[in-house]
C-alpha cells in the first residue's frame, strides 16, 4: 500500500472519529438539557414552603383570598381538576402542570399530537390540576394567573385550546410575563371565540385565584417530586426513562383492550 493511501485512510479514521465525538457531545448536550428543565421545576418544590412564608400576606387580596370558584365541570376531590375526554375513556391520565415550568413545556411538546388522539379517540381521559410552583420558587405570580385564564378558559368550554397556546407561548422561567392578565388575553385572542366581555372579567377580577392555590395546596399535601407529574391510572409514568409518546400509546390501546 502507498504512504499516499495510508495517509488517506488514517485522515479518513481520524475524520470519522472526530464525528462520533461531536454527536456524542451533541447528546449529552440534549440530555442536560431535559435534565436541567427537569431539575429546575424540581429545586421549586423544595423552596416553596419557605418563600411562600416569607412573603406571606403580600399578595393576599389578588390569591387566596375571597371564595373559592371552581371552574365550570371541573370534578374530582374539592373540584380540583379540569377534564378533557370523555368520562367513559377506560383510561384516565393525569397530569399536574404549572405553565411557567420549562419540563411541562418540554413534556407538552412531546406528547400533545399523541395526547390529542387519545383523547379524540375516546380511549384517554385528562384530568388537569394546575400548580404555582414556579411562583413559590422564582416569585412573582405568573404561574397563578395563567392557572387562572386556564380556569377562565374553561369556563368557556376552550380550555385544551388556550392550554395549548399558553405553552406554545410560554415566556422563560425567570420572566414572569403570564403575571400580565393584558399578555394573557392577547393569548387568547389566539383561540377562535374564547375573548368576550365574560371571559375577561374573569381574567382581570381573578376569579378562579383562590381555586388555582387550593389546586396548589393539594399539590404539595401530595408530596409529589416536581412538575409535571403525569400518572396514568395512578401510576407515575413521568419518571419512566424508558417512556414514550408510543409507549404511552401502547399502554392506553392495553388498557382499552381490557
Amino acid at each position: 500500500m502507498s504512504e499516499k493511501n495510508r495517509d488517506g485512510k488514517r485522515m479518513a479514521r481520524e475524520r470519522l472519529a472526530a464525528e462520533r465525538e461531536r454527536q456524542k457531545s451533541a447528546e449529552k448536550r440534549r440530555r442536560a438539557l431535559i435534565v436541567g428543565a427537569s431539575v429546575v421545576c424540581v429545586l421549586g418544590l423544595a423552596a416553596v414552603i419557605g418563600v411562600i412564608a416569607a412573603h406571606a400576606g403580600k399578595d393576599k387580596n389578588s390569591a387566596s383570598s375571597g371564595p373559592v370558584v371552581a371552574p365550570s365541570g371541573a370534578q374530582g376531590k374539592d373540584s380540583l381538576a379540569i377534564p378533557v375526554g370523555k368520562d367513559g375513556a377506560k383510561a384516565t391520565l393525569t397530569v399536574w402542570e404549572d405553565f411557567r415550568c420549562p419540563a411541562c413545556q418540554a413534556f407538552e411538546t412531546a406528547y400533545r399530537p399523541t395526547l390529542h388522539e387519545l383523547v379524540d379517540s375516546g380511549k384517554l381521559r385528562i384530568e388537569y390540576h394546575l400548580v404555582t410552583l414556579i411562583d413559590g420558587n422564582l416569585g412573582g405570580s405568573g404561574s397563578r394567573h395563567a392557572g387562572n385564564a386556564a380556569a377562565c378558559a374553561q369556563d368557556a368550554g376552550r380550555f385544551r385550546d388556550f392550554h395549548d397556546v399558553l405553552y406554545e407561548n410560554q415566556p422563560k422561567e425567570t420572566d414572569d410575563a403570564f403575571s400580565s392578565d393584558d399578555k394573557l388575553i392577547e393569548l387568547a385572542g389566539k383561540v377562535d371565540g374564547l375573548v368576550t366581555p365574560t371571559f375577561e372579567k374573569c381574567v382581570r377580577n381573578g376569579t378562579h385565584n383562590a381555586w388555582v392555590v387550593k389546586s396548589n395546596e393539594a399539590f404539595q399535601a401530595g408530596k409529589f417530586s416536581g412538575t409535571p407529574t403525569v400518572l396514568l391510572d395512578g401510576k407515575n409514568i413521568y419518571q419512566d426513562q424508558t417512556m414514550t409518546p408510543d409507549k404511552l400509546k401502547q399502554l392506553v390501546e392495553d388498557a382499552n383492550k381490557q
